[in-house]
C-alpha cells in the first residue's frame, strides 16, 4: 500500500440474520434500528467520517429495502413537505452528503465474507479500501474506530485491523492477532490464528469488523481455496498477505463496540444509545430507572 488515503468502503449485506427470525424473514438485520435510524447509517457515518465517497454494499438479489432506503422517496417527501414536517423531510432526505455514491453488487451465492469483499473488486479497483461489518456497531465521543484507523493507514501507508482486548477464556470466538510489540494503540501483525484454545492464544487481541485492506489482497483472494465451512475465509487471504511480508497493523481503536449480530448486544446499543440521544436521553434514563425500580419491588 502507499500513503493513499482510502475513498472507498465495502460493506458485505447479503447475510440473512437467521438469529434473529421472525423480524428478518422481510427486514435485513442491517435495517434492524437503533432508536431512530437503522444499523447500516451508523457504518455509513462512520465510512464518511473517514474520508469515503464511494460505498459499495455486496448484497444479495433479495434485500431490496437497502437500496431503497438511500435512495429517494418523493411520495414521502412530498407529505412531509405538505405537512410542514421539514424536521423529518430533512432526514429521510439525506442520508447520504451529496458527494457520496452508493453502489450494489450482488453476491449470487453465499460463499463467506472473503468471496462478498471479492465480488467489490470490480469496484474497488487496486487501492487501498475499508471493509465494514455493520453487525459491530462502533461508538466513540471523538474520532469513530474508522477514522482512527485510515489516519494510522496514512502514515505508515500500510493495511489496519481493528482488534479489541477480550479475557483469554474468550478467545476461541474470534480471530486473534499476534503483533511484533504493541505499543500504544498498534502493533505490526505477525499471524492471525481463528478462534485459538485459550492457552494456544497468541495474545487477547481480537479481530473486530473493521479493516483497511490493500487492493492486492483481491488477488490473493482469488487463489485462497475454500477455508473453514467452506467458505472463502477473508481471514486466510490476510493472513496469506502477513506471509509474505505485507504490513498490515493491529489498532485497539478508542470507544465501545457492540456485537449487534446478537440479541445481548443489540439491547445493549439500544439501550445505550437512548441514553445517549440529544432529544430524548433524560426521558429514557428516567423510565429504566421507574422499570428497575419496578423490578425490584
Amino acid at each position: 500500500m502507499t500513503n493513499k488515503r482510502i475513498r472507498k468502503a465495502v460493506f458485505p449485506v447479503a447475510g440473512l440474520g437467521t438469529r434473529f427470525l421472525p423480524a428478518t424473514k422481510t427486514v435485513p438485520k442491517e435495517m434492524l434500528p437503533i432508536i431512530d435510524r437503522p444499523l447500516i447509517q451508523y457504518a455509513v457515518d462512520e465510512a464518511i467520517e473517514a474520508g469515503c465517497d464511494t460505498l459499495v454494499f455486496v448484497t444479495n438479489r433479495y434485500k431490496h429495502s437497502i437500496a431503497d432506503y438511500f435512495d429517494q422517496h418523493y411520495e414521502l417527501e412530498h407529505k412531509l413537505r405538505k405537512a410542514g414536517k421539514l424536521e423529518q423531510l430533512e432526514q429521510i432526505r439525506a442520508p447520504l452528503p451529496p458527494h457520496v455514491q452508493v453502489v450494489f453488487v450482488t453476491q449470487h451465492e453465499a460463499l463467506g465474507l472473503g468471496h462478498a469483499v471479492l465480488c467489490a473488486r470490480d469496484v474497488v479497483g487496486d487501492e487501498p479500501f475499508a471493509v465494514l461489518l455493520p453487525d459491530d456497531l462502533m461508538w466513540n465521543r471523538g474520532d469513530g474506530a474508522l477514522k482512527q484507523m485510515a489516519d494510522l493507514a496514512e502514515q505508515t501507508g500500510g493495511g489496519v485491523i481493528a482488534v479489541e482486548k477480550v479475557p483469554h477464556e474468550k478467545t476461541s470466538s474470534y480471530g486473534i492477532v499476534a503483533t511484533r510489540g504493541f505499543e500504544g494503540r498498534s502493533g505490526r501483525i505477525e499471524a492471525m490464528v481463528e478462534k485459538p484454545k485459550p492457552e494456544d492464544a497468541p495474545s487477547n487481541l481480537a479481530v473486530v469488523g473493521r479493516y483497511i485492506l490493500p487492493g492486492s489482497i483481491f488477488q490473493t483472494l482469488e487463489t485462497t481455496g475454500r477455508g473453514a465451512g467452506g467458505e472463502i475465509q477473508l481471514t486466510d487471504a490476510i493472513a496469506a498477505t502477513i506471509k509474505a511480508g505485507g504490513h498490515i497493523d493491529a489498532y485497539h481503536f478508542e470507544g465501545r463496540r457492540f456485537d449487534c449480530g446478537a440479541h445481548i448486544g443489540l439491547i445493549e446499543a439500544t439501550v445505550h444509545f437512548a441514553l445517549e440521544h440529544p432529544k430524548h436521553g433524560a426521558a429514557a434514563r428516567q423510565a429504566m430507572l421507574a422499570a428497575l425500580e419496578e423490578k425490584r419491588g
